[in-house]
């Protein structure tokens, strides 16, 4: 692909935070110990317009950002050639053990992945809610990705 083509098809900023913003699945990488890529998806949802997303303390992601917090995130949509659309991000994943923070991430993330109503994030928490989500969200952190480079396209504009 040339270098016209690429620019033709790159998404603009506000192009990229509403591609971002309306989807919730993301490829996600870190480097595991022997130096290889360690990839998973997780649900997530934007924390200040940055990826965000909930994991076990314990998990492999996390003890890889601890040992080293270089990550790489994929989020893409699309089934033909003709329709592909992406954005990666290049940077390092930022571990948050805040309580508060977690919940709110957690109560979009957890609604999502149980299919309830989705809330929005930072909007009041019904009590009986966070207390019921407050066990699950005990052994976990949240994740956030912090972009130090982007690239993105969107073959529609082709």
């Amino acid at each position: 692909m040339g270098s016209n083509k690429r620019e033709k098809i790159k998404m603009t900023d506000p192009e990229v935070a509403a591609f971002l913003a309306a989807s919730f699945k993301v490829q996600v990488a870190t480097i595991g110990k022997g130096g290889e890529p360690h990839l998973v998806t997780m649900f997530y949802t934007l924390l200040d317009g940055k990826i965000a997303f909930t994991t076990y303390r314990s998990s492999q992601k996390v003890l890889n950002l601890r040992r080293d917090p270089t990550m790489t995130c994929l989020v893409e949509d699309g089934t033909e050639y003709n329709e592909l659309r992406g954005v990666s991000l290049y940077g390092k994943g930022r571990i948050i053990e805040d309580p508060d923070v977690r919940l709110k991430v957690g109560a979009v993330v957890g609604s999502r992945m149980a299919g309830l109503p989705v809330p929005e994030l930072g909007a009041p928490i019904d009590p009986a809610f966070a207390a019921g989500l407050e066990p699950a969200l005990a052994k976990r952190v949240v994740i956030v990705m912090e972009p130090e480079r982007t690239t993105s396209w969107d073959h529609h504009k082709a």
